[in-house]
């Protein structure tokens, strides 16, 4: 993706010193990036990267100031601290970052030494996600039954938190489903067909088993919010909301903001089928992934599992 800097002059390269701000630097290294016939992408993504370091270390900061541990403290917030996912591919990405932009600094006689060249290109573990446990979900459940059961009955909780536990299908396809996408006479029981409008995405069409029991609260539901096509006609957001509330009311505190995340019933039900003893392909066709996605995806399956025993 990105380039050696083996040519060190670009146009404002004369202006800098080490007295220079990381900001003036950087606005220098998209010149030099453009000159290089760096590709877009490249240079969309490296001017993020060291705009999070300018979030960091501050954009006024003297380029001549910056130091190995203060890069190294940057790469530590990324993973630990700044709360925003950082995947492997992006660490790795902003490492590069670091290590090509002060590289340059440091060929072009701007700064008399390379204060990234120390830092390590270390591989990153994705954190495995997180799931709810049997108790957690207990407690979810009862909180969805008496809101079904209250004296002014809302069953949209208790459907969507059932449907997402017994099919494991992700938020996009849950907003897609449309009345007519449920069977509740297919022989051996009532099934959810999961579609795609995308001909590119064909292959993740498939048809999911329900519990019978899932009916009498979509009854209910449909009685109640009387849907016309869409199953949930509403955003997403909405559904979001109603998870929270659930997870609230549940007692239910997570890493994630939101407590319930539609990402978190989706592994749940994934391990819960697991355990069970749904058989590894049975469990790679419901969730709709390829064979090579499986290969990460059952893992974590497998560990989550192991986790909970």
């Amino acid at each position: 993706m990105s380039k050696e800097p083996d040519t060190p002059t670009s146009p404002g390269l004369a202006s800098l010193t080490p007295s220079s701000t990381l900001f003036q630097a950087a606005r220098v290294f998209e010149l030099y990036m453009s000159n290089e016939l760096f590709s877009q992408h490249t240079i969309k993504a490296f001017r993020g990267d060291l705009g999070l370091l300018g979030s960091y270390v501050g954009q006024d900061r003297p380029i001549g100031r910056i130091a190995a541990a203060d890069l190294n403290k940057f790469l530590d917030w990324l993973l630990n601290e700044r709360n925003v996912p950082c995947s492997p591919k992006s660490y790795a990405r902003r490492v590069t970052t670091l290590k090509v932009f002060f590289k340059w600094l440091h060929k072009s006689g701007v700064l008399p030494q390379d204060p990234a060249a120390p830092v390590i290109q270390r591989s990153v573990t994705p954190p495995l996600p997180e799931i709810l446990t049997d108790r957690e979900l207990e407690r979810a459940l009862a909180v969805t039954g008496q809101m079904w059961n209250a004296a002014k009955p809302d069953p949209r909780p208790h459907l969507l938190l059932n449907l997402l536990l017994a099919t494991a299908i992700k938020k996009s396809e849950c907003m897609a489903i449309q009345l007519k996408h449920i069977q509740r006479d297919a022989p051996g029981g009532p099934t959810l067909d999961i579609r795609y409008d995308d001909p590119r995405k064909q292959t993740k069409e498939r048809r999911i088993s329900l519990p019978a029991d899932i009916l009498p609260v979509l009854d209910d539901y449909i009685e109640h919010y009387k849907p016309q096509d869409a199953l949930f006609p509403c955003t997403a957001r909405n559904l979001e909301y109603v998870l929270a509330d659930v997870a609230e009311q549940a007692g239910i505190k997570k890493k994630a903001k939101k407590g319930i995340s539609f990402e978190m019933l989706r592994w749940t039900a994934a391990v819960r089928d697991y355990k069970n003893g749904m058989e590894e392909t049975r469990l790679r066709q419901k969730l709709g992934i390829s064979n090579v996605t499986w290969q990460a995806t059952g893992k974590k399956i497998k560990t989550l599992s192991e986790n909970q025993n």
